[in-house]
């Protein structure tokens, strides 16, 4: 497989995988705002925070309201993490590899590019945003799961799930650092804090998953370790460090990779998760974000970068 097959499958994956999770935080974030009472409001400024574009959008917007901030969310020609520009990144990507991959895909990524680009306005209306962002949302899972169901699973397929762990693997760290940071406290707002930690748990599609392992009660401490140390939930940061070392495993020139994957696992296995409160919890999610930065710089270098006789499966080799 040539090594810019290999980089533009990852890539296709990780753009999809982002505007499914930009999707799911916008609808979770709408009906955190229905769930609490007025005045009591987390308000849609930390959205902005967890794609890490806060300085970016104030340069053109000068308040976090919500028309602005859902514009900039979903159709944002200015934010290259806008669900619209994901999508037409994922389908300019797909389209130069259209032989790769199955035409039922292609036809999947071309069809959401049309819906997310034609039907804005359903998006930024409070009738229509509900089903928009369903859509998009379901899209994506279909995308996935005709990949999985319809595509050799050699080199390229690696690849495509590589790409969209490390992308979730981000996005919850990012999601828990954010919601736990922005988490009203006041005694105003004491009487909801539950709703807002089912509300982040709800952003990752957590909460049910999170009551068959941890149990009816949702509390911070629970909901902390379970986001970051459940070895079978699929968006818990631990699963993905998991998962992308089993991914890389079957491939030659692996060993770099492993080593960093293993060493930010470790880690994370041995940290008391429990106890990080405040800027604590925000240091350490900090370093983990940094940690796969590290493991897809190593991707690319062992990888992306090598000729293409080198990319082969060692059971090929």
């Amino acid at each position: 497989m040539l090594s810019r097959v290999g980089e533009t499958l990852y890539w296709v994956s990780r753009y999809i995988e982002r505007a499914e999770n930009v999707a799911r935080v916008i609808n979770v974030n709408n009906m955190l705002l229905l769930d609490l009472p007025k005045g009591v409001c987390t308000g849609w400024g930390p959205l902005i925070d967890i794609i890490g574009a806060r300085q970016a959008y104030l340069e053109n917007n000068a308040d976090f309201s919500e028309s602005k901030a859902l514009k900039y969310l979903l159709v944002g020609k200015d934010n290259p993490s806008s669900i619209l520009n994901s999508i037409i990144s994922a389908r300019e990507s797909a389209r130069t590899i259209r032989d790769v991959i199955p035409r039922d895909v292609w036809e999947e990524i071309n069809s959401l590019y049309y819906y997310v680009k034609n039907n804005q306005s359903e998006g930024l209306s409070k009738r229509g945003r509900f089903a928009y962002l369903k859509k998009i949302i379901e899209s994506a899972h279909l995308i996935f799961g005709t990949l999985n169901a319809t595509i050799n699973h050699d080199n390229g397929y690696i690849f495509i799930r590589f790409g969209s762990i490390i992308e979730r693997a981000d996005m919850s760290s990012r999601i828990l650092d954010i919601r736990s940071e922005t988490l009203i406290t006041n005694e105003e707002a004491k009487p909801y804090e539950n709703i807002q930690w089912i509300s982040l748990l709800r952003s990752l599609s957590a909460y049910q998953m999170y009551r068959q392992e941890m149990g009816v009660r949702v509390q911070r401490a629970d909901v902390i370790e379970f986001v970051m140390h459940s070895e079978v939930f699929p968006r818990s940061i631990l699963f993905c460090l998991n998962e992308m070392k089993s991914l890389v495993e079957p491939l030659v020139n692996s060993a770099a990779i492993i080593t960093i994957i293993d060493n930010a696992r470790d880690d994370l296995k041995g940290k008391n998760v429990r106890e990080l409160k405040n800027g604590f919890l925000h240091n350490y999610v900090d370093e983990i974000q940094i940690k796969l930065a590290a493991i897809h710089n190593v991707l690319a270098e062992s990888y992306f970068l090598k000729l293409p006789s080198q990319i082969q499966s060692q059971s090929q080799g």
